[in-house]
C-alpha cells in the first residue's frame, strides 16, 4: 500500500520506455514519493523492463494506479501541474519546480489532492493535456537544449518536493564521534600555545607582544574546532616540544 504521508501524485501520461518508467519510479522513491499514475503506456502494462530499471522501488509500479486515459488518472485531483520545456499558446501560471512545490505542499496541507503530468520522451505532453492542468512547471533549462529525459524530470520535481516537504538544513557538519570545541577548551589551547611560544621568544620584540597575542587568540577564535582538533594541537605541541628538548 502505497504510505499515508501527504504528497503529490505524479503522473507519466503515455509513457513510451519501460526503463524510463522504472528510472521514475526509482526517483520517486529516493525523495520519500510513492503514488504514480500511469496513463496508457505504450508497450502495456505491466513492463519486465521497467522492473528491472525500479532497482528496489518496485513497489511503486506495483501498487501504481494504472489508467486507460488522462481525465480517468486525474478524476480525484484538484490541482494539477503539468511539466513543459516548450512554450505554449495556452495562458497558465509557470512556475519553477521549486514554487511549484511549495504551492503543492501549501495546498496539499489544506487538504487538497495535487498531481504533476510528465509527458511522454518523445515530444512531451500535447496541448491537450495541459489544458487538463491548472498550471505549468517548466525547468530553466539550456534554451539551445531543453529536453529532459522523464527520469531526471521526475527526480528533478522530486527533489524539489522533498525540500518543501521536510525541514532539510541547507549546511551540516558531520562531527563525526566528537564535539564542538568550547569556550574553555580553545582557552586552554590558546594558553598552552602562547605559553610555549612565550619560552621560544617568538613574541618579540616586547613592545609588540600584546598585539601579536591579541592577533594569535583571534586566529583561534575564527577556527570551527572540535574536541578533537583541540586535543590533537595540544599533542602537536607537547611533541615539539619534546623533541626540542631532546635535541637539546
Amino acid at each position: 500500500m502505497p504510505s499515508d504521508t501527504p504528497q503529490p501524485s505524479f503522473v507519466l501520461v503515455r509513457p513510451q520506455m519501460g526503463e524510463n518508467i522504472g528510472a521514475a519510479a526509482r526517483a520517486m522513491w529516493n525523495f520519500g514519493l510513492d503514488r504514480m499514475r500511469i496513463v496508457a503506456p505504450r508497450d502495456g502494462w505491466p513492463n519486465q523492463k521497467a522492473v528491472a530499471m525500479a532497482s528496489g522501488a518496485g513497489r511503486l509500479l506495483d501498487e501504481a494506479l494504472l489508467a486507460p486515459d488522462l481525465p480517468g488518472a486525474l478524476e480525484d485531483c484538484t490541482f494539477v501541474f503539468a511539466t513543459t520545456a516548450r512554450p505554449r499558446e495556452l495562458t497558465k501560471p509557470v512556475y519553477t519546480p521549486e514554487a511549484a512545490m511549495r504551492l503543492a505542499a501549501e495546498k496539499i496541507k489544506s487538504g487538497e489532492k495535487v498531481a504533476v503530468l510528465f509527458g511522454p520522451e518523445r515530444a512531451g505532453l500535447e496541448n491537450e493535456d495541459i489544458a487538463k492542468a491548472n498550471a505549468i512547471i517548466s525547468v530553466p533549462v539550456n534554451p539551445d537544449f531543453a529536453s529532459l529525459n522523464l527520469g531526471q524530470c521526475v527526480l528533478l520535481t522530486a527533489y524539489e518536493w522533498r525540500r518543501q516537504a521536510e525541514d532539510v538544513p541547507e549546511v551540516v557538519t558531520d562531527l563525526g564521534k566528537s564535539d564542538w570545541a568550547t569556550g574553555k577548551d580553545v582557552e586552554a589551547l590558546v594558553n598552552h600555545y602562547e605559553d610555549r611560544l612565550d619560552e621560544a621568544g617568538f613574541f618579540f620584540p616586547p613592545d609588540k607582544a600584546p598585539s601579536m597575542k591579541v592577533v594569535f587568540r583571534n586566529m583561534f577564535s575564527r577556527m570551527p574546532l572540535t574536541r578533537a582538533d583541540v586535543q590533537m594541537l595540544h599533542g602537536v605541541m607537547r611533541q615539539m616540544v619534546r623533541w626540542k628538548e631532546k635535541d637539546s
